[in-house]
């Protein structure tokens, strides 16, 4: 009778797994589909985009076309550099000072702590993008459109409360034994925070990770604070190719694919760090 419970209990278990690796597997196939499109059709001649978008490239319809127009036509290097400048700096200040604020509020007691958490944390369900009047009118005023410190002040102040919020959270984690010897051996604040950074890496990889992407895709911004030729980002480069009556699909679908490459790269490398971040995260009484 056990025995029958036993395999009826493992049997269970195994359906209950296959059924949840199947809603995963079709979870991934929805999310991946529209990336996979994009590459697909990236390599086939206009006319073949339009009779099959669900075929594979063949020898008749493969076609360059699109990434040959995207580099004579356009100044896309010079995009593809300013979205990596843009990025690389706007999450070097977001991890810089947002792990520094999250450091004192989650180390340090003192008055308004709470109230400041509780402030920062509102920054997250606001976008920032109902300030957009009042950012341009700041821009202007200080001498930064058409500038890529535009774009990199603004991004810098979009991520700073969700990375501060995430980082006190795993600080707060931090043993404090760890801390205090190392104040017993006659470390500084700065030279204590140096060793906890390491420490919570994995939350750094995803601060980085959710960091990055919508500074990335965005349209919004680049186009208000830096629509010029010299300042112009990858995603707004790709409008280029987009017309009212005639869009050059070839070179829309060659742009994206490029554009895609980085968060696709970033991911396969951060990826480990990624999924320990979230679910230590997840775990955290």
């Amino acid at each position: 009778m056990k025995i029958a419970h036993d395999v009826r209990s493992v049997r269970r278990r195994r359906i209950g797994r296959a059924v949840t690796h199947l809603i995963l597997l079709g979870f991934v196939l929805l999310a991946a589909f529209p990336v996979i499109l994009v590459f697909m059709n990236a390599f086939k001649a206009r006319r073949a985009i339009f009779s099959a978008p669900l075929a594979l490239p063949t020898r008749e319809t493969f076609s360059l076309v699109g990434f040959e127009t995207v580099f004579s036509r356009s100044n896309f290097p010079i995009y593809y550099l300013n979205s990596v400048t843009v990025v690389v700096v706007a999450i070097g200040f977001v991890v810089f000072f947002g792990a520094m604020a999250a450091w004192a509020l989650s180390e340090y007691t003192f008055k308004g702590n709470r109230f400041m958490s509780i402030y920062l944390a509102i920054g997250i369900m606001i976008p920032i993008r109902i300030g957009t009047v009042s950012i341009l009118r700041l821009m202007v005023a200080l001498g930064l459109v058409n500038t890529l410190w535009s774009l990199i002040f603004v991004y810098t102040a979009q991520g700073l409360a969700l990375t501060i919020f995430i980082l006190s959270q795993f600080m707060a984690q931090v043993p404090r034994d760890l801390k205090d010897a190392a104040r017993v051996d006659g470390a500084s604040e700065y030279r204590i925070f140096g060793i906890v950074l390491p420490v919570v890496r994995p939350a750094l990889a995803t601060v980085a990770v959710f960091t990055m992407i919508p500074i990335w895709n965005d349209l919004w911004f680049p186009l208000i604070l830096a629509p010029s030729g010299r300042t112009k980002t990858v995603i707004l480069g790709a409008q280029e190719f987009l017309g009212q009556f005639v869009s050059d699909w070839n070179s829309v679908l060659a742009a994206l694919s490029l554009a895609i490459i980085p968060v696709l790269a970033l991911y396969l490398v951060f990826s480990r760090q990624l999924i320990v971040g979230l679910t230590k995260g997840a775990l955290k009484q």
